[in-house]
C-alpha cells in the first residue's frame, strides 16, 4: 500500500509542502517579524527623542565618534552656514504618498565640521526645475534637525547629474561626499520645521505598528498548515485504499450455493411410480415398475 506514496506525484507534493513549510518559517514570518521589530524599535526612539530637550550636535554625536543607532530622532542644534553651492537633489522621492524631490544642503559648523542636511521637499509637478529651489541663507544662523541614519546607496544609482543640478537617489553621506569634495559625518540631518532654509517639511513617522505581526503570524500558521494538510490527504489515501481492500476480500469469501433440487414428487402428493410413468404411442402405459396386482389386471384386459 506504501508503495503508492513512492509515486512521482506523492513524491512532488512532499517536496513541494517541505519547501513551503521552510520558506514560510525560515524566510517570510522572519522577515515580516523583522520589520515589527524594527518599526517597534523606530517607534520608541522617536517617542524619546520627541520627549527630549534639543541639545548641541556635540553632546549627543561628538566628532571622530561613529553613528548610534539610540541616538537617531535626537533634535540637536548646530551654529554655522549653508554651502547653498554645494547643493544637491534627492530624486524619485515620496512624501504623503506624492512624487517629491528632496534638497540637500551640505551645513559646516563654527569649528569647521560638515554636516550633511535634508531641508525638506519640493513637488515636481510645481513648474520649477530643480535649480530654481529656494537657496539657503549663507550667513551664519543656527538649525535645529533630527539625527537621521546613513540610508546608503545600491549598486547602480550612485550620484549623477539631473536637469544640470547634482542628484542622487538616496542619502548617503558618503556618496554626497564624493561629489561635494566634503568629508560628513556618517549620518545627515533632518532638519526640523521653521527653520532658517527649511522646505517642505518632512513630518515624523507615524507611531504605528502596522500589519507586521499579524503577517508573521500568518506565515507561521501557513508553515504548520501546509504539513497538516499533507497528513490529511495521506490519511485519506490510505483509509480509502484499505476500504478498497476489506471490500474485495469480503467479496471473494462469500459462497455460492447450488441450485436447489427440485422438491421431490410425493412431497406434492404424488408417488414416486407416478412420476416414472411413460406412455409409448399405440401402446398402453409402461407398467414395469407396477405392483403384481395391478399387472395381473392388465394383463387380463389386454391379453397377455
Amino acid at each position: 500500500m506504501f508503495r503508492t506514496f513512492l509515486r512521482p506525484g506523492w513524491i512532488v507534493l512532499g517536496l513541494v509542502v517541505v519547501a513551503f513549510a521552510a520558506l514560510c518559517f525560515w524566510i517570510l514570518a522572519p522577515w515580516q517579524l523583522g520589520k515589527n521589530s524594527s518599526t517597534e524599535k523606530r517607534n520608541d526612539l522617536i517617542r524619546t527623542a520627541v520627549g527630549e530637550a534639543v541639545v548641541p550636535i556635540d553632546d549627543i554625536a561628538p566628532a571622530g565618534r561613529a553613528f548610534a543607532p539610540d541616538t537617531e530622532w535626537r533634535e540637536v542644534s548646530i551654529d554655522g552656514r549653508y554651502r547653498p553651492d554645494l547643493q544637491v537633489a534627492v530624486r524619485l522621492r515620496s512624501v504623503q504618498e506624492r512624487p517629491a524631490t528632496e534638497i540637500l544642503t551640505p551645513f559646516v559648523s563654527a569649528d569647521g565640521r560638515a554636516f550633511l542636511v535634508d531641508r525638506g521637499y519640493v513637488r515636481p509637478d510645481q513648474g520649477k526645475s530643480i535649480s530654481d529651489v529656494p537657496a539657503a541663507p549663507t550667513g551664519l544662523t543656527t538649525i535645529h534637525a533630527r539625527i537621521r541614519k546613513n540610508e546608503g546607496t545600491s549598486p547602480g544609482r550612485g550620484a549623477h547629474i539631473a536637469d544640470g543640478v547634482k542628484a542622487v537617489y538616496t542619502i548617503d553621506p558618503v556618496v554626497v561626499g564624493t561629489q561635494t569634495g566634503l568629508t560628513f559625518d556618517d549620518f545627515y540631518l533632518q532638519l526640523s520645521a521653521n527653520q532658517p532654509g527649511s522646505l517642505g517639511e518632512i513630518a515624523l513617522p507615524q507611531l504605528d505598528s502596522g500589519p507586521y505581526l499579524s503577517y508573521g503570524l500568518q506565515w507561521l500558521a501557513f508553515g504548520v498548515m501546509a504539513p497538516l494538510g499533507a497528513a490529511y490527504f495521506i490519511y485519506s489515501e490510505v483509509k480509502h485504499r484499505r476500504a478498497v481492500r476489506d471490500t474485495t476480500s469480503s467479496g471473494d469469501e462469500v459462497s455460492v450455493e447450488p441450485p436447489k433440487p427440485k422438491t421431490q414428487m410425493r412431497d406434492a402428493g404424488f408417488t414416486a411410480a407416478a412420476s416414472t410413468q411413460r406412455h409409448q404411442i399405440g401402446s398402453g402405459p409402461d407398467a414395469s415398475e407396477a405392483t403384481d396386482d395391478v399387472k395381473a389386471k392388465l394383463a387380463k384386459r389386454y391379453g397377455g
